[in-house]
């Protein structure tokens, strides 16, 4: 049995007795070799046997020279001046060291880790680099480091994604810890009680809400292409705003994105919108217009539709979205448009909007290139106003510069930046047999860098300017 020292024992009592081992053996070994007592004397102060005071002493003296050569004291640790150094765990270090030679900032490096587990900080990683040899990193754009991090996941795999309550207290580094300011928005609005009530897959790993949030999560992060860059799956706080311990890797969000119909869609989108008018988040009018969606696969299965942001034309998928001009809402989108059904995507678009809301739009802004005429007489006829730009062409062109110069009025223009540019118009009303019987006005603008174009609407009220 262990003993242990009295509580109320004095100085003397202390370096009187001999209760520790190391201890009693420290005073016997200093009474039989340096005071030069004999053996016996020494078995009777110490209670060692004869045979053990020779063994001790024979293996203290192999002991000292021993530590002589290390230069520690044979009984007696030494206190090392300063900082005490931490053990390092190899496996961490090697992971620090591996990512480091991938240009991965510390940061980067302390996100990645803490998505595994590892309890390392940012002074830690720094001490592991500076003692390897590393030096500052240049600085980068942010998607060159997010290109670096997606390569090094390959190193330290990512998670399992599952499900993650978040109910016990922990810390850990995010880069895209920012989106969770977005949380309180989407419950106060019920979207969360929206994307409960869709029609959208879920699994038992993984359920409906908290896959919807995995892609919002993306979104509001600006990854712009997770099928490629996919270092964020390591990321513990986009993991959180989806209430994961991470997101879910690139394969999953194909082949979930590959379970969803139109039809899911659509019903989401007429449900999101009635929250949106509950909220007063939807005004009487709707932007409409065409975006191409480039396709750079090796198979051709689309069509060829112009890009305004590329200025040229390319595979692509044809898109059709509607804006609420005072909010920046999308209230609508469609995939799946084709040059053979274009010109009815307005008419889809009224009868989704009066479906899902319970309301007609007052009042319709699109592109040249959405409808005919003959829709335009149908959206007329439904007490819809609406502006477009006619498609230019050759006579329209000859038209527009036959037009006398005593016709032309000036007006200043507000462009979106708040600045504004001079130009020149003139106004007419005209009749088209593909419209109906009623009127269309027309309003014909040049000037200076301002290509002519022609206004067409049938709002006779609203001032030219």
């Amino acid at each position: 049995m262990k003993k242990t020292r009295k509580p109320d024992q004095d100085v003397i009592d202390y370096f009187a007795s001999s209760v520790e081992p190391l201890h009693r053996q420290f005073l016997a070994l200093r009474s039989f070799l340096y005071e030069g007592k004999t053996a016996e004397e020494v078995e009777v102060e110490s209670g060692y046997s004869i045979s053990t005071i020779y063994g001790m002493a024979r293996d203290f003296k192999k002991r000292l020279k021993e530590c002589a050569d290390l230069g520690e004291d044979p009984f007696f640790k030494q206190n090392e001046l300063g900082r005490k150094r931490q053990k390092r765990n190899s496996e961490l270090v090697a992971h620090i060291v591996t990512f480091r030679k991938k240009q991965l900032s510390i940061p980067d490096i302390k996100v990645l880790l803490d998505s595994k587990g590892y309890n390392v900080s940012e002074n830690q990683i720094y001490t592991i680099c500076d003692e390897n040899g590393f030096v500052r990193l240049p600085k980068r754009t942010r998607g060159e480091r997010n290109e670096l991090t997606s390569k090094a996941t390959k190193v330290l795999k990512a998670s399992i994604s599952e499900m993650h309550d978040f109910v016990e207290e922990e810390q850990f580094a995010s880069k895209g810890v920012g989106i969770l300011c977005f949380l309180p928005f989407i419950k106060a609005y019920g979207i969360d009680k929206v994307i409960e009530e869709s029609f959208y897959p879920e699994t038992s790993q993984i359920k409906r809400l908290n896959s919807i949030l995995a892609f919002l999560a993306l979104k509001l992060n600006n990854v712009q292409r997770y099928s490629q860059d996919d270092g964020w799956c390591m990321d513990r706080g986009l993991g959180m705003f989806a209430g994961l311990n991470v997101l879910p890797k690139t394969s999953w969000y194909s082949s979930y994105s590959s379970a969803i119909s139109r039809d899911d869609n659509i019903a989401f989108m007429k449900a999101l919108n009635k929250v949106y008018e509950e909220n007063g988040l939807l005004s009487d009018t709707a932007n409409l217009d065409f975006t191409a969606i480039p396709y750079w696969g090796d198979e051709d299965p689309f069509e060829n539709n112009w890009s305004g942001k590329r200025s040229k034309a390319l595979i692509s998928i044809q898109a059709a979205l509607a804006q609420d001009p005072d909010t920046g809402i999308l209230c609508y989108g469609d995939t799946t448009v084709k040059h053979d059904n274009q010109d009815n995507v307005v008419l889809e678009f009224l009868d989704f909007y009066k479906e899902g809301i319970g309301r007609k739009v007052d009042y319709l802004v699109f592109d040249s290139k959405f409808t005919t005429l003959g829709n335009l007489g149908r959206i007329n006829d439904e007490g819809i106003k609406f502006i477009t730009i006619q498609r230019r062409s050759k006579n329209l062109n000859e038209k527009i510069q036959n037009i006398p110069d005593s016709q032309w009025k000036s007006i200043k223009i507000k462009k979106s930046n708040n600045k504004s540019r001079n130009a020149v118009y003139s106004e007419s009303s005209v009749i088209n047999k593909k419209y109906g019987k009623q009127e269309l006005r027309q309003i014909f603008l040049k000037g200076n860098s301002i290509k002519p174009a022609t206004i067409i609407t049938n709002d006779f009220d609203l001032k030219p300017k």
